[in-house]
Protein backbone atom coordinates (compact mmCIF):
# COMPACT_ATOMS: atom_id res chain seq x y z
CA UNK A 1 0.00 0.00 0.00
CA UNK A 2 1.31 3.44 -0.96
CA UNK A 3 0.10 6.84 0.09
CA UNK A 4 0.72 9.66 -2.34
CA UNK A 5 -0.37 13.20 -3.04
CA UNK A 6 -1.46 14.68 -6.34
CA UNK A 7 -2.90 17.89 -7.73
CA UNK A 8 -5.97 17.84 -9.99
CA UNK A 9 -5.32 20.13 -12.97
CA UNK A 10 -8.94 20.12 -14.14
CA UNK A 11 -8.45 17.06 -16.34
CA UNK A 12 -6.11 14.61 -14.64
CA UNK A 13 -4.30 13.99 -11.37
CA UNK A 14 -0.65 15.08 -11.45
CA UNK A 15 1.37 12.99 -8.99
CA UNK A 16 3.85 14.76 -6.74
CA UNK A 17 6.19 11.73 -6.69
CA UNK A 18 6.71 8.73 -8.98
CA UNK A 19 4.84 5.51 -8.23
CA UNK A 20 6.67 2.32 -7.38
CA UNK A 21 4.47 0.14 -9.63
CA UNK A 22 5.00 -2.00 -12.69
CA UNK A 23 3.16 -1.03 -15.87
CA UNK A 24 -0.23 -2.71 -16.03
CA UNK A 25 -0.67 -2.99 -12.24
CA UNK A 26 -4.32 -2.60 -11.24
CA UNK A 27 -4.89 -0.22 -8.33
CA UNK A 28 -7.78 1.13 -6.26
CA UNK A 29 -7.84 4.90 -5.78
CA UNK A 30 -9.67 6.62 -2.94
CA UNK A 31 -9.83 10.41 -3.26
CA UNK A 32 -9.57 12.58 -0.15
CA UNK A 33 -9.26 16.35 -0.52
CA UNK A 34 -6.39 17.96 1.36
CA UNK A 35 -7.17 21.32 2.90
CA UNK A 36 -4.72 24.10 1.99
CA UNK A 37 -3.37 24.35 5.55
CA UNK A 38 -2.66 20.58 5.51
CA UNK A 39 -0.52 20.68 2.36
CA UNK A 40 3.10 19.71 2.65
CA UNK A 41 5.70 22.35 1.77
CA UNK A 42 6.79 22.44 -1.87
CA UNK A 43 9.75 20.19 -2.60
CA UNK A 44 13.02 21.68 -3.74
CA UNK A 45 14.53 20.65 -7.09
CA UNK A 46 17.11 18.52 -5.26
CA UNK A 47 14.42 16.70 -3.25
CA UNK A 48 12.48 16.01 -6.45
CA UNK A 49 15.61 14.80 -8.28
CA UNK A 50 16.51 12.48 -5.39
CA UNK A 51 12.97 11.06 -5.28
CA UNK A 52 13.30 9.96 -8.93
CA UNK A 53 16.08 7.53 -7.92
CA UNK A 54 17.82 7.87 -11.29
CA UNK A 55 20.56 5.40 -12.17
CA UNK A 56 23.51 6.31 -14.34
CA UNK A 57 27.22 6.37 -14.94
CA UNK A 58 29.38 8.04 -12.26
CA UNK A 59 30.80 10.50 -14.84
CA UNK A 60 27.44 11.92 -16.04
CA UNK A 61 28.36 15.49 -15.23
CA UNK A 62 31.73 15.21 -16.98
CA UNK A 63 30.32 13.52 -20.12
CA UNK A 64 26.81 15.03 -20.29
CA UNK A 65 26.92 15.83 -24.04
CA UNK A 66 28.14 12.31 -24.81
CA UNK A 67 25.24 10.76 -22.86
CA UNK A 68 22.59 13.17 -24.14
CA UNK A 69 23.61 13.57 -27.76
CA UNK A 70 26.14 10.80 -28.46
CA UNK A 71 28.77 13.40 -29.30
CA UNK A 72 32.45 12.92 -28.66
CA UNK A 73 33.95 15.99 -27.07
CA UNK A 74 37.58 16.94 -27.23
CA UNK A 75 39.13 18.17 -23.99
CA UNK A 76 40.88 20.88 -26.06
CA UNK A 77 37.58 22.68 -26.90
Amino acid sequence: MQELEAIFDGTALQLEAPLNLSAGTRVRIIIESVLPNEQKPTKTFLQTAKSLQLQGEPNWSEQIDQYLYGESISLND
